[in-house]
């Protein structure tokens, strides 16, 4: 049995447990180290004004982190009657899939964005075939434009 949550601070250890696992199982695909600079930047999100739209859950079972998903609410101008989301990360164990562990978190992020007033979810696809399978399948979603990262640096 798989609960879904959201991420507090006490589940920070459970998190860094769960990063590692993911480096192990899929050790060509992650960018960054879930090292304690890493720890200690998620601890200070949780009283960080600037992560006061982030929205994060995790998918438990037996005690470990074994998903997670993190996503941002969009305000903006451009449409002042619109308010968005922006899905940032979706991630299950590689050992762990095709469980609908992934569905269970989106539909729990889709639930909390519509109670927050975001009617639409974006997100960028990653670029591989499992990725794209899934994204695939997301109900009541299309694929539309490709994503572009502008540095600012």
């Amino acid at each position: 049995m798989v609960d879904i949550k959201k991420l507090e601070k006490d589940d920070i250890g459970r998190v860094i447990d769960f990063e590692e696992e993911l480096r192990r199982q899929e050790p060509d695909t992650y960018y960054w180290e879930p090292d304690e600079s890493y720890r200690l930047k998620l601890e200070q999100s949780f009283t960080d004004p600037r992560f006061n739209t982030a929205i994060s859950f995790i998918a438990v079972k037996e005690g470990r982190v074994i998903g997670r998903i993190d996503a941002s609410l969009i305000s903006s101008r451009s449409d002042a009657s619109c308010f968005s989301a922006y899905l940032d990360w979706i991630c299950v164990l590689k050992s762990e899939r095709h469980h609908k562990v992934a569905q269970a978190l989106l539909n729990v992020m889709r639930e909390e964005c519509r109670r927050q007033g975001a009617g639409v979810l974006i997100a960028l696809m990653a670029n591989n075939g499992e990725a794209q399978k899934f994204y695939g399948s997301v109900e009541n979603a299309s694929i539309h434009d490709t994503g572009i990262w502008i540095d600012i640096g």
